[in-house]
């Protein structure tokens, strides 16, 4: 055999060391959220094409639109794609055969030509909020499962499902979250099976709701992500308000997998496993800060009237580059560890209601031109 030589020896090195690098941009690496509820929005093809022109490696929409995904064909661009609330989900939830159909139509005939990597079983249900669809959820998991399993998908491509921070009772220190006693009973059987099934969980985070829902609780520059801006809390100090909310979710998660000494361990550093689950990963599903709008429903600063509305582009730019930035990094409570994140949204829809700020998410326009300047990455 022969012998390697320093050079190649230092040669190999370097290649690995970039490969590694390359790896760990890829898992810190921000996604966006693409969706169509607008009557003016570029066609699929064009919106790929300008994913990829901003380095956009990670994409999120909300159902399996076929012309989205006949678009994403080889272009690399990793997908989050959803079973739907309305229709799908109950078709899913209904029997094993509904669900092997639904993975045949729009995973098989497509991966990994299309580079699909989770699918989301229904999005932000809960007993306080759309209780109607409850039901449906963890048969429609199980059934989705089964036939990602059956087609030799698993584990590529995660099944799991999202949620929002409403589900919490309470999430200040986040080290004391747990979820509202009236979400527990149908979040539990849920996070049990996205543990036995190594799967993360994603989850709608918004500090600018947390912001304004809150008036005179939360300075603007910690729900911003600004450096410098952070709080203690609990003896743990949190850089910003993204971080304080991801952790209350893994606090949350924690109680109902039964950590075992919970309480007392280390705020800090919690635990990866609870009673010898794995907690499930938090996935940022959604965040984003309006642009403007800041008049409608969740505007409540009731305390400063006349104040300017928060929901401006400058804020936006500020809010979304610090997001990049920050899920580089990880969590007091899970250091080290970078947080897939999806902004929301790619474009501004003129669509969506109620009317106001819900309009306004968007990091283009609907004729494509960047809002503001933004680093993707």
């Amino acid at each position: 055999m022969a012998s390697t030589t320093p050079t190649q020896l230092l040669n190999a090195t370097i290649m690995l060391i970039a490969i590694l690098a390359s790896l760990h941009l890829t898992v810190g690496q921000i996604g966006v959220y693409y969706g169509r509820n607008g009557d003016n929005l570029p066609p699929p093809a064009a919106v790929v094409a300008l994913y990829k022109r901003n380095n956009i490696q990670r994409m999120r929409i909300y159902e399996p639109h076929h012309p989205t995904l006949d678009a994403l064909k080889g272009s690399n661009i990793e997908l989050t794609m959803s079973v739907p609330n309305i229709n799908d989900l109950q078709y899913v939830a209904a029997g094993q055969v509904n669900a092997t159909q639904w993975v045949k139509v729009n995973v098989c005939n497509y991966f990994p030509a299309v580079k699909i990597k989770h699918i989301v079983v229904g999005n932000e249900i809960s007993p306080i909020k759309n209780s109607q669809y409850t039901s449906f959820v963890l048969p429609a998991l199980r059934n989705v499962q089964t036939a990602i399993t059956a087609a030799g998908l698993s584990p590529q491509i995660k099944v799991t499902t999202g949620v929002d921070t409403g589900v919490l009772g309470n999430s200040f220190p986040p080290q004391n979250s747990s979820f509202r006693p009236d979400v527990v009973g149908y979040l539990a059987p849920i996070i049990r099976f996205l543990s036995d099934n190594g799967s993360p969980l994603f989850v709608s985070i918004y500090p600018y709701f947390s912001y304004v829902d809150n008036p005179g609780k939360i300075n603007l520059q910690y729900a911003l992500l600004q450096p410098n801006s952070g709080v203690v809390a609990g003896g743990v100090y949190y850089d910003n308000l993204y971080y304080a909310l991801v952790d209350a979710m893994y606090a949350a998660m924690e109680k109902v997998l039964n950590v075992a000494g919970a309480a007392s361990s280390s705020p800090l550093y919690g635990d990866m496993k609870a009673g010898g689950k794995p907690v499930p990963a938090v996935k940022g599903g959604e965040s984003g800060w309006p642009s403007n709008g800041g008049g409608g429903p969740h505007y409540r600063l009731t305390g400063n009237a006349g104040a300017p509305s928060p929901a401006n582009a400058d804020n936006a730019m500020t809010y979304n580059n610090n997001l990049v930035r920050i899920v580089k990094k990880g969590t007091p409570k899970r250091p080290n560890q970078p947080i897939e994140t999806y902004i929301f949204a790619m474009f501004d829809e003129d669509l969506k209601q109620p009317p106001g700020i819900e309009q306004h998410f968007g990091l283009f326009s609907p004729t494509a031109f960047l809002k503001y300047p933004m680093n993707f990455n």
